[in-house]
């Protein structure tokens, strides 16, 4: 049964994926828009579908990840063999997201879009809270099922503005309508929209959602979500930008500034997370950062009429979402594997497993490699875009607009470099050195329909890498829709950017070569050599144990300590009242400080005016009959509030008269 469930799932991903492929390689992404039109009804008005440039782009990572998703799975959730209606609502609700996430991306009708939205945002909490009978599970998603409600509402506030003013309820309208708006006005419209859509995407301060929503999910879920779902996010930002078209200089410094802050933010709480899972969860809010970064000073060159900085940023951002969805869920399958043959995600617990798990550590090394922007990988290539489009815009502006791009600089430099202490950390403590606990069972490499998706994204990540042009021209297009020039006058610009990257890429081909034929003449030489396998020198110590070596707490102990007064850092130390003490434990905990000020406190704040309205609720039947009756009548007052008024004044001055 269970082998059907998963058959029938993938059968019908496939068929989808390959569809909605097919149609996007032939048209949209060479440049032909596709329009379908719905006739709708009085509600609705027309529903549009259109699949772009835009669309396209973001439908192929879709693709490319379920795929690699739905193979993971079938492998990761074998342990649930005995949960057969579980596997079948997750099974099925696999498949609904997939094709929500795909109409959110082609429908450009507000109320329809909204519909599809919320049916993503359903079929991603069920699927998060795949292992309900865990508390914390169920609270991680439901966490992200409110703050997922509370972005809606700065969107559909938006979309209900932009409807009442235009009267159509097509996308499209917005376009001539936004050329008439005040700056002020069309900023303050993509603030609402950027904080609706930016719940979705988790930048800072709309982020708590997300550290707890990745590491309770199945992986392949985690992967999914971490790789392409909040990149809707970012999709639905660009989107609006597609449509608002004035105030593009301010918008963009409001981008940049916010990206910058989410993704130092993201990397600082990423190193001192025990929890794998959690780890990389904070990593997703580093990189959306930098692809905020590169939307930002895209968004700027539009304000700035300055082709080159616009074309190198959207390259970046557009890239990197590629990027990210590769490497990130990469990784997370990595934590995955580890966590089926180990029992937990504690990297305090974990180490050795390069000996057991030889492949997982291997493809986990490479996404390591690859999110620390390392060539010659495809995170160097995305970044090295959003780079030459900073480094350009140093001498597009005043004094104090180049110091900013020259912080946006500093803050990307500094993003890199933490990323590295991050990922040498979480691989060296996880996979190096010796065995820190004892599992229930001998961690072994997982099988190989676990292990296929990983070399996909392997795969995906070398061939970006090495091979930069060819996804360059594939993005010609759709940064078109932002930079028509780019087709014509700035291609000038565009084709010095890929001649460049084609020799990073023969390069890093150059370096890849060089690494091989020394292996194979290592190889070669010490073949008939006889390895003796000795004890690893003790250092002095007659009887080494795995207690010598680094922890992860002790391995970024000196950042701590620099980063502490921005961190809430709890210690715990348990102490021995015996002579002669025996085991003792010490631990560090730390909490996340602008989740405590902007949900704890505002939650503690919000629950005591809500018990103190607790007296409404006083089980009295009376009372509730008497809260109906005022429902009614606010609800007359309201709808017929201006006639029952000129009744009133007509009465007053009738009587006035008289």
């Amino acid at each position: 049964m269970r082998n059907k469930i998963y058959e029938i799932a993938l059968i019908i991903i496939t068929i989808g994926i390959a569809a909605s492929t097919s149609i996007i390689a032939s048209y949209a992404l060479v440049g032909r828009q596709i329009e379908i039109i719905l006739s709708g009804n009085q509600i609705f008005g027309q529903i549009p579908l259109r699949i772009d440039s835009l669309s396209a782009w973001m439908i192929l990572i879709i693709n490319f990840t379920f795929i690699t998703g739905v193979l993971y799975g079938t492998g990761y959730l074998k342990h649930y063999n005995d949960k057969i209606k579980e596997l079948r609502l997750h099974q099925f609700m696999f498949v609904i997201l997939h094709f929500s996430m795909i109409l959110v991306c082609t429908v450009q009708n507000f109320i329809a879009f909204l519909i599809v939205w919320e049916i993503m945002t359903g079929s991603a909490f069920l699927l998060i809270i795949f292992e309900y009978w865990n508390k914390a599970t169920v609270k991680a998603g439901l966490n992200y099922f409110i703050q997922s409600h509370v972005g809606v509402v700065f969107i559909l506030v938006s979309f209900i503005w932009i409807i009442a003013q235009t009267g159509s309820t097509d996308f499209n309208a917005v376009t001539a309508f936004s050329q008439h708006l005040p700056v002020a006005v069309s900023i303050t419209l993509f603030v609402l929209l950027f904080i609706g859509f930016g719940f979705k995407a988790g930048f800072v301060p709309l982020h708590t959602w997300l550290p707890y929503a990745h590491p309770s999910a199945p992986s392949h879920i985690s992967g999914m979500m971490s790789g392409v779902i909040i990149k809707l996010g970012i999709y639905g930002i660009l989107r609006m930008l597609l449509l608002i078209k004035t105030g593009y200089l301010v918008i963009g410094e409001i981008i940049l500034f916010v990206s910058i802050v989410s993704g130092l933010y993201g990397v600082i709480l990423a190193i001192v997370q025990h929890n794998l899972k959690k780890l990389l969860a904070y990593h997703s809010i580093e990189n959306i950062g930098i692809i905020g970064i590169g939307i930002g000073i895209g968004t700027i060159g539009l304000g700035l009429n300055n082709d080159f900085l616009a074309i190198a940023g959207f390259c970046g951002g557009l890239l990197h979402i590629l990027n990210h969805s590769l490497f990130k869920s990469l990784l997370f399958y990595g934590a995955g594997s580890v966590y089926q043959q180990t029992g937990t995600l504690d990297i305090e617990k974990l180490g050795g497993l390069i000996k057991r798990m030889p492949q997982t550590a291997g493809l986990f090394l490479i996404a390591a490699l690859a999110i620390c922007g390392l060539p010659p990988l495809n995170g160097f290539i995305s970044e090295f875009l959003i780079f030459s489009g900073l480094f350009s815009s140093l001498k597009s502006g005043s004094l104090s607009f180049s110091l900013y791009m020259l912080t946006a600089v500093a803050a990307l430099v500094t993003i890199g470099g933490l990323a590295i202490l991050c990922f040498t950390k979480a691989f060296g403590i996880v996979f190096l050195g010796n065995e820190r606990s004892h599992y229930n069972k001998i961690p072994e490499e997982v099988n190989f329909i676990m292990l296929l998706p990983k070399y996909m994204a392997a795969a995906m990540i070398f061939a970006i890498g090495l091979f930069p042009r060819l996804f360059l021209e594939l993005l010609k297009n759709p940064v078109s829709l932002f930079v028509p020039n780019i087709l014509n006058g700035s291609y000038g610009y565009y084709s010095n950017q890929a001649a460049i990257l084609t020799k990073i890429g023969l390069i890093g081909m150059l370096l890849i070569s060089v690494i091989f034929i020394l292996f194979g003449i290592k190889k070669y030489f010490e073949r008939y050599k006889v390895v003796a396998a000795e004890p690893t020198w003790g250092c002095g110590y007659v009887a080494p144990d795995s207690k010598m070596q680094y922890t992860a707490s002790s391995f970024v102990k000196t950042y701590s300590n620099l980063i502490e007064p921005a961190l809430s850092i709890h210690k715990s130390d348990v102490e021995m009242d015996n002579v002669f003490p025996g085991k003792k434990e010490y631990s560090t905990h730390n909490y996340d400080k602008l989740e405590f000020y902007v949900i704890d406190k505002n939650l503690k704040w919000l629950r005591k005016i809500l018990l103190k309205l607790n007296f409404l609720q006083n089980g009295r039947i009376q009372f509730y009959i008497l809260y109906g009756v005022l429902f009614v009548l606010m609800i007359i007052l309201i709808s017929y509030g201006e006639y029952l008024w000129q009744v009133f004044t007509g009465f007053y001055k009738l009587f006035s008269i008289n």
